[in-house]
């Protein structure tokens, strides 16, 4: 099978190369997926670049995490599984950007029937991670206010509408013009254009001063320092993730100082699920999501897909051939929403209309 893979460190299109590989059997709790979309992540970027700081594989390797497809082999007692038409990441989070990826049963679920390929490999990811954050962690409510950081990028565009779908009051920050009249078609009440305004002093602003009750920030670094001057009392501060780049992982952790005087609380959330959750924690002390929690939060979001509530952004539409200038494009921050890889289209024929499903 034909695979993007990353064989040196630099610039993605220097970085990665189509390579044909032995396709993966599926092991115990795997699944194989033949797949018809993946998806761009900034985080592949990183990885292109050789700055993974947790998970550092030795090159060469697989480029990818999220997919839309057929499963099409299945590891022991999972045949139920097979024929079925699924979203997933692949396992490790590595090995999606191929024309077949395994992919961990628990991270499985089947694609909403209402949304086409495309628009089902966009949804899967930042609305898992957009609930999770917002109302397991969050435990956002109607009539709260919620600051959503890049609220037009994949995970923010999610934020938003499920924050809004749900009776939240939304604040979005985005980068220019067009970023921000998307937030506020997305839901958003108030959108920050950051590089125009302080987003702090727009946020005091928009609150009266009292700051809002939910700061839900996939960007990290300072825009994360700086928004800790945004929460209101008994408010949280939640990171979902680095769009700022990797190395904001590596920011000295909020002195305790901050967190007393601030009269606030800080978490984060990671998009992971099991049958086993108790088993990985004490394996590893990581706190995963059960997959019976998954399973109901899966059915709560295709219930708000089917209604019209909310709808992945697709930005745009490239062949798998121009997955490395694409991935190029995000690293200049020139995309909306999400990007998709469309295993089935021509090379030079791309869709850069943005759209909801």
């Amino acid at each position: 099978m034909l695979a993007w893979r990353v064989v040196q460190h630099g610039r993605p299109t220097d970085a990665l190369r189509l390579d044909e590989i032995e396709t993966p059997e599926p092991g115990a709790g795997e699944l194989l997926v033949r797949s018809s979309a993946t998806v761009l992540n900034y985080n592949e970027v990183d990885g292109c670049r050789g700055r993974y700081l947790t998970v550092n594989p030795p090159l060469p390797y697989t480029l990818g995490m999220e997919l839309v497809g057929i499963v099409e082999a299945a590891g022991p007692g999972l045949d139920a599984w097979l024929g079925r038409r699924v979203v997933s990441t692949a396992v490790g989070a590595f090995g999606a950007h191929a024309e077949a990826a395994l992919v961990s049963a628990d991270m499985t679920f089947d694609a909403p029937a209402c949304l086409d390929d495309i628009h089902a490999a966009a949804f899967f990811f930042p609305f898992h991670l957009a609930s999770l954050g917002l109302f397991l962690r969050g435990r956002l409510s109607a009539g709260q206010t919620v600051l959503v950081h890049a609220g037009a990028g994949g995970v923010g565009s999610a934020a938003v509408q499920l924050a809004a779908a749900a009776g939240a009051r939304v604040i979005a920050t985005a980068g220019g013009p067009e970023k921000v009249a998307r937030c506020l078609e997305f839901g958003a009440a108030f959108a920050i254009d950051y590089r125009d305004v302080d987003f702090v002093d727009a946020v005091r602003d928009a609150t009266n001063g009292v700051g809002v009750d939910l700061v839900f920030d996939g960007v990290g670094g300072e825009v994360g320092e700086r928004s800790l001057r945004c929460v209101a009392h008994n408010g949280l501060y939640l990171i979902v993730g680095f769009a700022s780049g990797i190395e904001a992982e590596e920011i000295a952790t909020v002195a305790p100082r901050s967190l007393c005087f601030g009269n606030f609380s800080m978490g984060g959330v990671m998009l992971s699920y099991s049958s086993h959750a108790s088993a990985v924690r004490a394996a590893t002390g990581f706190n995963i999501t059960p997959r019976r929690t998954a399973d109901e939060l899966h059915a709560r979001l295709v219930g708000l897909l089917d209604d019209g509530a909310i709808a992945p952004v697709v930005g745009e539409v490239v062949a798998f051939s121009e997955l490395p200038v694409a991935l190029e494009r995000m690293e200049q921050r020139a995309t909306i929403g999400r990007v998709v890889v469309d295993l089935a289209r021509p090379a030079g024929i791309s869709d850069p209309g943005l759209r909801p499903a």
